[in-house]
């Protein structure tokens, strides 16, 4: 018996290895003097294919997107605001290394795969570029989303990508009605 459940345990685990998953644990839009910065914890597992071609030199990118949508039912919906964060993954063979890079954050280097995931699920303080419509007081639609970018990838890859599921990665795009929290110094939106 406990065998027979030790070894339905472990396909389960070896399944979602082999798969691959982004799942979005927790979400936060906070005010700050500057207007607004997000954070976000997920949890992201790469399958085989995805680990071997990280391990042959192959730059994995992962774009967050945090949107928030004026949705108006007489003309088309309005970006009001967003924070769109592209994160760079590559592993470095002669230092046997992980490495972080992006635009926004600093460069990090792990020992681990596990651990370098870990550190990509973690976004915290990224900023939200806000559009003059932004209003404080009114109601918004919100959107969440993670995924690997395949267009960053080399043409070859964005081919196999066609054929084969193990190079399409994202987490399921998150929707929810939103009102934003109220800024300390109320000098960028009016």
């Amino acid at each position: 018996m406990i065998a027979a459940t030790l070894a339905v345990l472990m396909l389960s685990v070896s399944q979602a290895r082999s798969e691959g998953s982004i799942e979005i644990k927790s979400f936060s839009l906070d005010a700050v003097d500057e207007g607004y910065q997000t954070s976000l914890d997920a949890e992201i597992v790469l399958n085989s294919t995805l680990e071997q071609a990280l391990e042959k030199g192959i730059v994995l990118y992962f774009v967050t997107k945090f949107a928030i949508i004026d949705s108006r039912w007489f003309w088309l919906d309005e970006e009001v605001a967003r924070s769109k964060l592209r994160i760079g993954l590559s592993y470095h063979a002669l230092t046997r290394q992980y490495r972080l890079s992006g635009r926004i954050i600093t460069s990090q280097s792990f020992d681990t795969l596990q651990d370098a995931l870990h550190a990509l699920g973690k976004q915290h303080n990224i900023p939200l570029e806000v559009r003059p419509s932004l209003k404080q007081d009114a109601e918004y639609t919100a959107t969440l989303q993670i995924w690997l970018d395949i267009s960053r990838l080399a043409k070859p890859f964005q081919l196999e990508w066609f054929s084969s599921k193990d190079w399409n990665l994202s987490s399921e795009k998150q929707e929810w009605r939103i009102r934003l929290p109220v800024v300390p110094s109320q000098s960028l939106i009016k």
